[in-house]
């Protein structure tokens, strides 16, 4: 029986690539470069801001050694605080997804987030966006918990809810996910509407693929 859903965020719950752009874009304005497109984040997004603040400098052409070392330290305190500024910037639920998760807390589910932005942001987007008290736990990304694919933030989760590894269902939508999922040895569900291709979530070994938030109550049945 499944006692505990978890969740990714970025790509999962909601659309957020426009949200990440947005500081990124501005962080590259700073040193004379080319901004991204939003979708370009659907690549950059998902190991934590300053590895998208890095893919994003490299793709506008800031390659060389020392001088990218340089622009992604002193940037990224900028891009933070920017990103800080507007978190939820038009950024929103994916269709269907607010349905599923009254469907699962009716049954009893506990549901969490799971997320590599940092702690107090990851609150702050998914409060913004699905209301206070939706969920029943919010872990983003702290000295203690570090980012995925490392599992100790399912752990934390388990822990809180008393749920054993096989009472749990994890949700991705990137290779970064399925390695938490399995580094947690949980099942892990890629879904296919979010960030990366179907192609991805094979690759890396998802136990379950699904290509509709509906698709998810039958799982925690």
């Amino acid at each position: 029986m499944i006692k505990v859903c978890i969740f990714d965020l970025d790509g999962t719950l909601a659309a957020t690539q426009e949200s990440i752009a947005r500081p990124v874009n501005m962080t590259l304005a700073l040193y004379g470069l080319p901004p991204q497109p939003a979708e370009a984040f659907n690549y950059f997004a998902g190991d934590g801001i300053k590895n998208a603040l890095k893919r994003a400098l490299i793709a506008s052409g800031d390659t060389e050694d020392g001088l990218l070392n340089e622009h992604l330290e002193k940037g990224l305190p900028l891009c933070r605080a920017w990103m800080q500024e507007d978190p939820c910037y038009h950024a929103k639920p994916y269709d269907g997804i607010e349905e599923v998760l009254m469907e699962l807390k009716r049954r009893g589910i506990k549901i969490a987030v799971f997320s590599n932005k940092p702690h107090e942001s990851a609150i702050g987007v998914v409060e913004t966006i699905f209301g206070k008290g939706t969920f029943d736990h919010i872990q983003g990304q702290t000295d203690r918990i570090p980012i995925k694919p490392d599992p100790t933030g399912v752990y934390e989760i388990l822990g809180m809810f008393d749920a054993g590894k096989d009472e749990c269902l994890y949700f991705g939508d990137t290779n970064t996910d399925m390695q938490t999922g399995r580094n947690a040895g949980v099942t892990t569900v890629g879904v296919t509407w979010g960030f990366r291709p179907r192609t991805e979530l094979e690759e890396n070994h998802a136990d379950i693929i699904i290509d509709h938030p509906s698709e998810i109550p039958r799982l925690a049945e």
